[in-house]
């Protein structure tokens, strides 16, 4: 069965795709967040980035209350975690070590998706691809994760990067929605691909192993067609630009 999928819907004003919102304790785009929280069917933050929230939305935090904050609580500022314990948001302590706040957090999110019959496409997630690479890291493994976790999608957006891991079988990715910057990359992290084919993209792969220290197709970019086919035998991780 092939999965149909527009990365950037979710950032277009009229946009069709359902989602929620998890916030990471990263500097985001601030348009990009206007845009997510007005849409966004239930809203999370992770630890951490209550501070984002609380701070890029300064003078009218009452208009942005996120639906739970989780987290070990041990990087959300202490008046950050007062306000928004007085205003009525649920606070959720997880103190697991062995997980990151953001797997957590998006563990928690699938409950409530669950508990309140949500229907929706995607699971968006700001921040968790900037500063410290062991963070980063972090982000891409609980990719792994979330698969066990949700049946929807799961994207990460930073400023001008996405990333979505696809899962084994025929992906179709539209990308014309204008919001699209002109690099892409097909990488193979977490294991080897044995087999990855692909079209829409300027150097194409067919048949082709995707390993480190063999091959990794980054700084691609896209032919005219608006639209990628990938057809993997093994998890690969998309990346793709945004526009600014």
């Amino acid at each position: 069965m092939e999965r149909v999928f527009t990365p950037l819907d979710c950032l277009l004003p009229a946009g069709n795709l359902k989602f929620c919102l998890l916030i990471l304790n990263q500097p985001f785009n601030k348009g990009h967040f206007h845009c997510l929280w007005s849409k966004a069917a239930l809203r999370a933050c992770a630890d951490g980035g209550a501070n984002r929230l609380y701070h890029i939305t300064e003078g009218s935090q009452d208009s942005f209350l996120p639906d739970y904050i989780s987290g070990d609580f041990d990087s959300i500022q202490p008046e950050v975690k007062e306000y928004y314990k007085v205003k009525g948001c649920e606070l959720i302590e997880t103190m697991d070590q062995d997980l990151t706040d953001f797997t957590k957090c998006l563990q928690i999110l699938q409950k409530k998706i669950e508990q309140k019959g949500l229907q929706i496409d995607v699971i968006v997630t700001l921040g968790g691809l900037g500063g410290r690479f062991d963070q980063t890291m972090a982000s891409v493994e609980t990719l792994f994760h979330a698969t066990n976790i949700t049946p929807f999608p799961v994207i990460v957006i930073q400023e001008c990067s996405l990333i979505y891991l696809l899962q084994p079988g025929k992906h179709k990715l539209h990308v014309d929605t204008g919001l699209e910057g002109a690099w892409c990359g097909l990488i193979p992290i977490g294991n080897s691909c044995e087999s990855v084919t692909t079209t829409g993209l300027r150097w194409n792969l067919t048949n082709q192993v995707l390993k480190f220290g063999m091959l990794v197709s980054t700084s691609n970019t896209y032919d005219d067609s608006g639209i990628v086919t990938i057809e993997t035998d093994k998890p690969l991780l998309w990346t793709m630009a945004i526009k600014r």
